[in-house]
């Protein structure tokens, strides 16, 4: 069975120690058919020097002022060449050197193959393909059909949940989702997502209402609005 080619595509901004962590582990996946893009935002700390210390081992550098994290990311995926795209971005890593090895040890019938993701040392499981309030896995642990990111980029005007949007997007569409059994990625739990949790949850809730038809907001705004109020009662 030939490979297939995997982009992991890392987005950084002034992360330097973080994104230097984050090429050092995804050098280190042993898997045959993969390209490594890096998308900075411009960083005037030493994230150069360290881009420039890998670069014989990177496929595509850019480093150009963007609009966010999500218009970096579109950046990314037009610039990938694979048939799956991954981001692992400044901070995060793969759960394993052989992640990518086990994800493809067979053929995927499937738009979006998604695992479970380490955070603190500690497994969190993903759950099975649902539409939600929220998203029901990380996306460092989920690797997308370039064409399907193509067909529903990122929409930067959501700042904390365009890749919530995108995933929901997808599952509307009919798009296949498989869950693998198995971490795919560490994840930084100190990205802004985690700490402005409140900010992410009202963002949750425009996409609600822009993507989802009346019965389904009937259904998953109620939960998400209490989720919301007590993050900001308790200052989060």
């Amino acid at each position: 069975m030939t490979l297939p080619k995997v982009s992991v595509v890392t987005v950084c901004y002034n992360s330097d120690k973080l994104l230097q962590k984050t090429i050092t582990n995804v050098l280190r996946q042993n898997y045959e058919n993969l390209e490594y893009i890096i998308i900075d935002g411009a960083s005037t700390d030493s994230t150069a020097q360290v881009i420039d210390s890998f670069r014989s081992r990177l496929t595509t550098v850019v480093s150009e002022p963007d609009s966010g994290i999500y218009d970096a990311m579109n950046k990314g995926v037009r610039l990938a060449t694979g048939e799956w795209v991954i981001f692992m971005n400044a901070g995060d890593g793969f759960a394993a050197d052989d992640v990518l090895q086990r994800v493809f040890a067979e053929e995927r019938a499937a738009d979006v193959v998604y695992g479970d993701v380490v955070k603190r040392g500690v497994i969190r499981k993903a759950e099975a393909p649902h539409n939600s309030h929220r998203m029901f896995f990380c996306h460092q642990s989920a690797l997308t059909r370039t064409a399907c990111l193509r067909e529903y980029p990122f929409d930067i005007r959501h700042r904390m949940s365009a890749d919530f949007k995108l995933f929901k997007q997808l599952i509307l569409a009919g798009k296949r989702f498989l869950q693998l059994n198995f971490p795919i990625a560490d994840f930084d739990v100190t990205g802004v997502s985690n700490s402005l949790r409140s900010a992410g949850l009202k963002d949750n809730i425009r996409v609600i209402s822009e993507v989802d038809n009346l019965k389904e907001r009937m259904r998953l705004l109620p939960r998400l609005y209490f989720v919301y109020f007590m993050c900001r009662l308790r200052g989060r």
